[in-house]
């Protein structure tokens, strides 16, 4: 990989190449830049440890970077913070550098990419096209090579619209992950920061350092500790019926029945399901009264600028209209919201996702501008109802569909983050990273908790993930336990052991005690030394079990015993 301060030049040669100046608000100077890059070689040459060294970020300017301004696209809104947002200083703190700001739809209303007195920010692909919003610039800083990977926010699809028009993964996380300290609300109760990046493992690793508590983030969440680690095995993968696909062209929906067809190829279960509620549901947040959040976070300032010729009349009418909501109104609707989420939970129970397209056309800036409710609703069809209904999101590329970029989107129930990552990777073809998050218990299996074992599926019910296959160290001896189904005794002895091949799989800690209320005698867990040194949670058996039992050892590890009854 090139040097901090190589990429920087790259980068900046890359934005003049570009000339796209409405993807920035604010651009920082190459020499400022560079000289954060070397002062970055600096510490990595004494050896310390940037997971992120060297890779260039931009930031939706309605996110605060410590002495850049923070406009939320709006000249008159600008402030200059002192401090970053906690997700950048985090992604900082792992040596990123931070390019500068980039446009965005005003206040972060919109879907278009279009709403900006700082300019229309065109595709990357096909300049006569829409970006798609409200994370405009930071999506095509992405998509033009700019920036390895981008934050922009998530309300309405503002993380997943951009990412579809532009070939790009977007990430949104479950609401609360990662803390929203610094970040202007939109519509606070659903608001998240997102991650654009080129591929899944990119966003993955800067998505991982951005989550976890802050304690200044009231809506802030940690992960659970019965979190799921992976989905089952096999998975099973919910998709829109005919009726659900109706708003798609012909094309589109050949490109999302390919996209299917990858899922069914690498062994996942599919099952049609009527989507109806979840879309009735995404109608609440603008059709509704729910948009009179979005009227709590900007409405004062936009009724003092509503002649403001840096005001965009769209976002001021769909945001000032909300003034005059009843609270009995919102009420009645917070309600048909709870009521949503509870078909949404039944929906989707026992599946590890669903599967929609991320959206609808491609519309160019004039057939925007003739009908600009109406556009943004069509591309906002199946992004609107994943944050009101508590859901995570992945966003990837799936070819193209009527001359243009195509995408769609496993959603998951709130904290199945990881589970839409390795689903969204059966559809790209990228292979799973570590699991996001890295709080499971790894535990060592030896018999029929292996994969392809007949007990393999209490592991994956409870969301554990395979992590290797390996070894003992030369301090254990096994033998055949008599019980049904057979299983492995695994002793350590102080000599005459052997290493011993085993499986190693994560866990939530939640999941592990689960699993230990559930193990019948003989079997117990307790420390199991690897090949490697390194100690983890092991099966072991109870040594008065053993006395008689045959002696397996020489074999090496349980399935080559078994092997050995067939010969």
């Amino acid at each position: 990989m090139p040097a901090p301060t190589e990429r920087v030049r790259a980068a900046y040669r890359r934005i003049t190449e570009a000339d796209r100046p409405e993807v920035w608000i604010t651009l920082r100077p190459e020499q400022e830049l560079s000289a954060e890059a070397e002062t970055l070689e600096e510490r990595l040459a004494s050896g310390e440890e940037l997971p992120l060294a060297g890779t260039l970020v931009a930031v939706k300017d309605n996110i605060d970077v410590a002495s850049l301004p923070t406009t939320a696209g709006h000249p008159g809104f600008a402030y200059t913070p002192e401090v970053s947002a906690t997700a950048v200083r985090r992604l900082v703190d792992a040596g990123a550098l931070v390019l500068g700001k980039t446009n965005l739809d005003q206040f972060a209303t919109g879907l278009v990419g279009t709403r900006s007195p700082y300019g229309a920010v065109r595709n990357a692909l096909d300049p006569t096209r829409i970006s798609g919003g409200s994370s405009s610039g930071s999506a095509v800083a992405v998509a033009l090579g700019i920036a390895d990977v981008a934050l922009g926010t998530d309300t309405a699809g503002s993380g997943r619209v951009p990412a579809a028009l532009h070939g790009l993964v977007g990430l949104k996380p479950t609401l609360g992950l990662v803390p929203k300290t610094g970040v202007v609300p939109a519509a606070e109760p659903y608001d998240c920061v997102t991650v654009f990046a080129r591929d899944l493992a990119a966003g993955q690793r800067a998505l991982k350092l951005m989550t976890g508590p802050d304690p200044r983030d009231p809506a802030g969440r940690d992960w659970p500790a019965d979190v799921r680690l992976a989905p089952r095995n096999p998975a099973r993968v919910a998709v829109p019926d005919a009726a659900g696909l109706a708003p798609l062209s012909d094309g589109e929906r050949e490109a999302f029945r390919t996209a299917v067809a990858a899922l069914t190829g690498a062994g996942v279960q599919v099952e049609e399901v009527d989507i109806g509620p979840l879309l009735e549901a995404a109608r609440l947040l603008y059709d509704g009264a729910l948009v009179a959040e979005r009227h709590a976070a900007v409405g004062t300032f936009l009724a003092e600028h509503r002649d403001s010729p840096d005001t965009d009349p769209t976002v001021a009418g769909i945001i000032l209209a909300a003034a005059e909501l009843p609270a009995t109104r919102l009420a009645a609707d917070q309600h048909r919201l709870t009521g949503y989420r509870a078909l949404a939970r039944e929906l989707l129970d026992g599946f590890d996702g669903l599967l929609v397209p991320t959206t609808v056309g491609h519309p160019t800036p004039a057939e925007v501008a003739a009908d600009p409710v109406g556009e943004n609703s069509r591309l906002g069809t199946y992004t609107n109802f994943v944050n009101l209904l508590d859901l995570a999101a992945v966003a990837v590329p799936a070819g193209t569909a009527d001359g243009h970029t195509f995408g769609v989107t496993v959603v998951t129930p709130a904290f199945g983050d990881q589970a839409a990552l390795d689903l969204a990777g059966l559809i790209t073809g990228e292979e799973p990273g570590r699991a996001l998050p890295d709080t499971g218990v790894e535990l060592a299996v030896f018999g029929a908790h292996l994969r392809g074992q007949p007990l393999n599926h209490q592991l994956t019910e409870l969301g554990a993930r395979f992590v290797e296959a390996t070894a003992t160290s030369e301090d254990y001896r096994m033998v055949a336990l008599a019980t049904t189904p057979p299983k492995p005794g695994l002793l350590r002895v102080n000599g005459g052991g052997s290493a011993l091949r085993c499986e190693v799989w994560s866990i939530s800690p939640a999941g592990l005690g689960t699993f230990l209320a559930a193990l019948p005698a003989p079997m117990s867990l307790g420390a199991v030394t690897l090949a490697d040194g390194r100690t983890v949670v092991g099966f072991g058996c109870e040594p008065a079990a053993a006395e008689g039992a045959e002696d397996i050892t020489r074999h090496g590890g349980w399935p080559a015993y078994r092997e050995s009854l067939r010969d």
